[in-house]
């Protein structure tokens, strides 16, 4: 599996000796630095160990990702950015699941399909016509209430195509704060 659990170690310096791991050094050139799960912002960590295929491991508000120590002098900015997609990927399918059994019970009608599958320019979309909802991975950088709204929101959209009076009517019985979660976002797309 992609994402083995690295043992802890306490990362001090920048060479430690733990368990036949030698910590080669931090990569400080990666970008993020810092991102966001549910709201919740980590640290993002890049090591070089001794490793047989890059590992990730959630602890303590950090994001530590050991890279074998071939990589070192590899530009890596392209293989941070497909760690962190396949980890949100992930994060994403175990919380969707959860939302759309409780909006298909809430509503008493489901998608055709959805899909989580990355998008450019926004969080999810509906497809009327297909009856389908496609959800982007990044949605669980945001806190769950929000997830939810957005969730139900293209729960909304399977019923009336636009932002008709009817479709908030409909919104509001499921998220009668929507009005608040919907301003504390006006920069996202959904």
């Amino acid at each position: 599996m992609f994402f083995n659990r690295v043992k802890s170690a306490n990362i001090k310096e920048s060479k430690v000796l733990y368990d036949d791991n030698f910590l080669f050094g931090k990569d400080e050139t990666l970008m993020p630095k810092f991102t966001s799960i549910f709201g919740k912002s980590y640290a993002v960590n890049v090591y070089y160990l001794k490793v047989q295929k890059p590992e990730l491991n959630l602890q303590n508000n950090c994001i530590n990702i050991s890279l074998p120590i071939i990589y070192r002098k590899r530009e890596n900015q392209d293989l941070l950015n497909a760690i962190l997609f396949k980890m949100y990927k992930k994060i994403t399918e175990a919380e969707i699941e959860n939302i759309f059994e409780k909006a298909r019970h809430d509503f008493g009608f489901a998608p055709e399909d959805y899909e989580i599958r990355k998008m450019e320019r926004s969080l999810a979309t509906c497809n009327y016509d297909l009856q389908s909802i496609f959800i982007s991975p990044y949605i669980s950088m945001y806190s769950k209430e929000v997830i939810e709204y957005i969730v139900y929101h293209e729960f909304c959209h399977l019923k009336y195509k636009t932002h008709s009076k009817k479709f908030y009517e409909l919104l509001s019985i499921y998220q009668p704060n929507y009005e608040k979660i919907a301003k504390n976002m006006p920069n996202l797309k959904y």
